[in-house]
């Protein structure tokens, strides 16, 4: 499973990418997590608002922090 946090590196962006990382260990999942800050990128994934979460090369959300059950659910598909 591949996990893109689309950001600046702002502190909700941070938030997000925490958020993961713990629903991640509670769900005993292991997942690639990186930090994408180039807008160019960004952009490419049809994103133009951020934070944004990427799961397998499908948007998840954008331009809000996501709940925790929220990424849970999205680590479940």
């Amino acid at each position: 499973m591949e996990i893109k946090v689309l950001g600046p590196g702002c502190a909700r962006c941070e938030q997000v990418e925490k958020l993961i990382r713990e629903a991640l260990k509670e769900e005993g999942l292991t997942a690639d997590v990186s930090k994408v800050k180039d807008m160019k990128e960004i952009a490419s994934h049809g994103v133009f608002g951020t934070p944004a979460v990427v799961v397998d090369g499908k948007v998840k959300s954008v331009g809000k922090i996501p709940t925790k059950d929220d990424i849970k659910k999205w680590l479940k598909k």
